[in-house]
């Protein structure tokens, strides 16, 4: 669009849009979903037991899960505990490292039997996993605790 001043001059106007605040935009959004990502594993709401020493989890790692109910799952899919050795060593795939280096996460209910834990832990055992990390949350200290 073209503008005329009263000398008699053409000036055209400023068209362009200033892409600067949409990266930073996006690249802000883009940080805050790789952070949030690994903190959102599943779906399956499981009430992990609080202790004082805590780990942050910073890998991404085959996670197993003992619902309430004792249901397991792998990921967020609910598994058999008979097929658990055979479905843990098809998602280690043909090219993937020693089982014995393998790390994987236990994520329990505190509400959970110990003798069910117990299983889910000889099955993968048995699938020749012996890096478990059992999942839980920090305690909270101060007037928050409960």
């Amino acid at each position: 669009m073209a503008f005329t001043s009263r000398a008699g001059h053409t000036q055209t106007s400023l068209a362009e849009i200033n892409i600067t605040p949409l990266v930073d935009v996006v690249l802000v959004l883009l940080v805050i979903f790789m952070l949030t990502a690994p903190v959102l594993q599943s779906g399956i709401d499981v009430a992990v037991p609080k202790t004082r020493t805590v780990k942050e989890i910073t890998e991404q790692r085959l996670v197993v899960t003992i619902a309430r109910d004792q249901t397991v799952y792998l990921g967020d899919k609910p598994i058999n505990l008979a097929d658990l050795p055979a479905s843990l060593h098809q998602q280690q795939g043909p090219d993937a490292k020693d089982p014995a280096h393998q790390v994987i996460y236990l994520r329990a209910d505190e509400r959970v039997p110990f003798g069910a834990f117990a299983s889910v832990m000889d099955a993968v055992k048995q699938a020749g996993i012996t890096n478990i990390s059992i999942v839980t949350q920090p305690i909270q200290n101060g007037p928050a605790a409960k």
